[in-house]
């Protein structure tokens, strides 16, 4: 794995807030150079911590100890200021706007470790490795439904679902922790996009249920 030191200065002060999440992104820009040139721009008040190219190249913008500027207004399990606890990677691809592909093999292969390293750095339980859209539903669809989360959670980084028996509501994704006052339908397609990629449709059914069930059931979410 190449890394290359790129640094940004969009960060500031994790403001004493110890770090317990793993949020990933997509660039969304036409190419690597566009998009690492804006996360290292003052003027654009954007960055990440880390940035992985097609190719497999780390670029390290932002040290682990300061608050990259990624997540934006965001929420997960009652946390507003998501930048503040969170790591932030952003994966070079031109997202949905610009001809969204999928994730080659070198860039996931130097994902995987990079992510381990970073776990062994930072208690981050695998229930708050996430998506940008996971946490931003209303704004964020990043990743998106190309991610290979799966291969990830067989890799020991996040969680996939074996589904269980269940008819729970969608308004049961709060407990996972993404955002109850989010519109319903983005918070849906963001659940689907992370873990029912096959079919994104913002739409509840009983295979999201047993999905959220199976979830649910592989971790206890400590109390607030």
């Amino acid at each position: 794995m190449t890394r290359i030191d790129r640094p940004s200065p969009n960060h500031d002060s994790r403001r004493g807030a110890a770090i317990d999440m793993l949020v990933l992104h997509y660039t969304g820009m036409k190419t690597a150079g566009e998009a690492v040139a804006r996360l290292c721009d003052p003027a654009a008040k954007v960055s990440a911590h880390y940035t992985i190219d097609e190719d497999g190249t780390v670029y390290a913008h932002v040290p682990e100890s300061e608050r990259a500027w990624h997540a934006g207004v965001a929420h997960w399990a009652g946390a507003t200021d998501v930048n503040a606890r969170s790591i932030g990677i952003e994966l070079v691809n031109p997202g949905h706007e610009f001809g969204y592909r999928d994730f080659p093999d070198a860039q996931i292969a130097a994902l995987i470790p990079l992510c381990h390293s970073i776990r062994m750095r930072h208690p981050i339980p695998s229930w708050r490795v996430l998506g940008h859209s996971d946490v931003a539903p209303a704004r964020k669809d990043d990743p998106g439904e190309r991610f290979p989360w799966k291969r990830l959670a067989d890799a020991g980084i996040g969680l996939w679902p074996a589904p269980g028996d269940s008819n729970l509501e969608a308004s049961a994704l709060a407990r996972f922790g993404y955002d109850p006052d989010a519109p319903l339908s983005k918070v849906i397609a963001a659940f689907q996009r992370h873990f029912r990629p096959a079919a994104v449709d913002g739409r509840w059914d009983g295979e999201c249920a047993r999905l959220l069930h199976g979830l649910l059931e592989k971790f206890t979410r400590p109390a607030l």
